[in-house]
């Protein structure tokens, strides 16, 4: 069965779904600019070694990579206003994931809003703080309201 472009790809037993997968590795890529400062191809060639890299959706992996990167500060002027201090003082994770997340609402309308933030919030659990998922739900429920505003209301 071939999944629709943009479709959500439902999680193989015991196993997350290919786009998860992206928005995994997306983050780490995220995180290593943030921190390192590295460029976009050096980034990027370190995620397409990365073990699991095969179980990702590698062309969203892709998209979001060089769409946060390369649109990085067009993002945040998206999500700047709704939260408690610079950009630059987030934690790079929270940071990453609000980038990536902000990416989806602005790009990829075929992907409910709901989802965007439940991805985000799934990947705060996983590689965030104890409580950043409730920051980034927070700050992402605003971004969705802005962006998607019929959508937001209709829920």
């Amino acid at each position: 069965m071939t999944a629709q472009p943009g479709a959500e790809v439902r999680p193989r037993p015991g196993g997350r779904s290919a786009r998860r997968r992206a928005r995994e590795l997306a983050l780490q890529g995220i995180y290593e600019w943030l921190v390192g400062g590295q460029e976009l191809a050096a980034v990027e060639g370190h995620l397409m070694e990365n073990e699991g890299v095969e179980r990702a959706d590698r062309a969203h992996l892709r998209e979001v990579l060089h769409g946060v990167i390369d649109g990085a500060e067009a993002l945040r002027a998206e999500f700047v206003g709704f939260i408690d201090r610079p950009p630059a003082q987030l934690s790079p994770v929270e940071h990453g994931i609000l980038l990536i997340g902000t990416y989806e609402l602005r790009q990829r309308p075929e992907i409910p809003y709901r989802v965007v933030i439940n991805e985000a919030v799934e990947l705060a659990k996983s590689f965030g703080g104890t409580e950043g998922f409730k920051y980034v739900n927070g700050v992402l429920d605003k971004v969705a309201a802005r962006l998607r505003p019929q959508e937001a209301q209709a829920r």
